[in-house]
């Protein structure tokens, strides 16, 4: 898959925190990372903020209380956070770019059988690949919605949010009807936080690919099988807002993302909360393929123990650990056919791998307290080019 235009973030590198007053939102920082989840599902850059703008808009009118409105809030954000997790398993299975599986899956409706059976026809790569996803069925349709759920919970739980934004990332391919995954939960066993953001999601891949009418129509048909009735209901009665609908394609969206976490329940950052930030999404970006467990763990460990014999010391030294440990964070738009192909690189695959520091960079100088490190967690690719030694594809 090409890192386009539509997929590099650009970003103002001199943003401040949302509040003005010095200290940082926690909502900065998870909304700049939203966007390297957005590549990782194989959507365009803005997906999960456009889906908190939804979902928050629902909210309001269900009256939510302040409380599960900011665990809904984080639950938007960081819904792909186990994205990566399957990656690699997707291009095993289909023998395909999991970035453009990904990227289709959300348009179809999996549990209409032509619908299903289409999707994997257009899909898998050839003969080998249609039999083994076949031959997975729904048990393996199963088990890659477990692998994520379960490590996009892990992720909100490392970060320390609530109990309630783990569960709503875990349960958020639950249906209506109970034939959703990874519990098969029915009805209003489904927790709402979670049905609020499977309708959100879905609509605006609709409405991001189609236009509004066709998110509400496709909403009416899964009503009841897929979405909760009283959800879709609302949703309807939000179809006169043209403004916020109109608003959702508009620039700056992340400057406005802010204004939707509940005032009383800001979450704030210090230091040892911005290091548990880099060691979750760590994980996120190793995750992607099993050729990198742990990779960028031993990168900021090794960097930590060169600096210390250097005599760096003190913030310098914990800017550098988090540079390392985010330096491959742009990697997440790479496709595992790549990332994962055993021979050699050819030259166009060579040219992507070098492209991905530069998402890193471009997401990292979002955030006030690591645009100072963005510079230094790109720099392998300026490096790379500068001694024309070509960085190597799993690392």
């Amino acid at each position: 898959m090409l890192i386009s235009s539509s997929v590099l973030v650009r970003p103002n590198p001199v943003a401040e925190p949302f509040d003005g007053s010095g200290v940082l939102r926690l909502s900065e920082v998870v909304a700049a990372l939203s966007y390297a989840l957005d590549v990782t599902d194989g959507q365009p850059a803005g997906h999960a903020i456009r889906t908190c703008l939804i979902g928050m808009r629902i909210a309001d009118e269900l009256g939510l209380e302040i409380e599960q409105r900011s665990a809904l809030f984080y639950g938007m954000l960081l819904k792909d956070a186990g994205c990566s997790s399957n990656a690699s398993k997707i291009t095993a299975l289909y023998g395909v770019d999991d970035l453009e599986a990904k990227s289709t899956a959300k348009l179809i409706n999996h549990s209409r059988a032509g619908e299903a059976l289409g999707y994997i026809l257009r899909t898998a790569r050839g003969p080998a690949a249609l039999a083994r996803v076949l031959r997975a069925g729904s048990h393996g349709a199963r088990q890659l919605t477990e692998i994520r759920c379960e490590r996009g919970a892990e992720i909100a739980r490392m970060l320390g949010l609530p109990e309630e934004t783990a569960e709503a990332i875990y349960s958020l391919d639950e249906h209506w009807d109970g034939k959703g995954h990874p519990r098969g939960l029915a009805g209003e066993e489904i927790p709402l936080l979670s049905r609020i953001l499977g309708l959100s999601q879905t609509v605006e891949v609709f409405h991001a690919n189609h236009d509004l009418g066709v998110a509400l129509t496709m909403a009416d048909a899964r009503t009841g099988t897929w979405f909760d009735p009283e959800l879709v209901r609302i949703l309807h009665t939000l179809r006169g807002d043209t403004a916020f609908w109109a608003g959702l394609s508009a620039p700056g969206l992340h400057h406005r993302i802010a204004a939707l976490e509940p005032i009383d329940s800001t979450l704030r950052v210090e230091d040892a909360r911005l290091d548990g930030i880099a060691e979750a999404f760590a994980k996120v970006i190793d995750a992607k393929s099993p050729y990198t467990f742990a990779h960028s763990d031993r990168v900021a460990g090794i960097s930590v123990v060169l600096a210390g014999k250097l005599g760096i010391e003190g913030a310098e030294l914990r800017d550098l650990r988090r540079a390392a440990l985010l330096h491959d964070l742009g990697k997440l738009a790479i496709s595992n056919t790549i990332l994962d192909k055993p021979g050699k690189l050819d030259d166009h695959e060579r040219r992507l791998i070098r492209a991905h520091p530069r998402l890193t960079q471009e997401i990292l100088e979002r955030i006030s307290q690591f645009s100072g490190i963005a510079e230094v967690a790109g720099a392998p690719s300026r490096a790379a080019r500068r001694h024309r030694v070509p960085p190597r594809h799993h690392g």
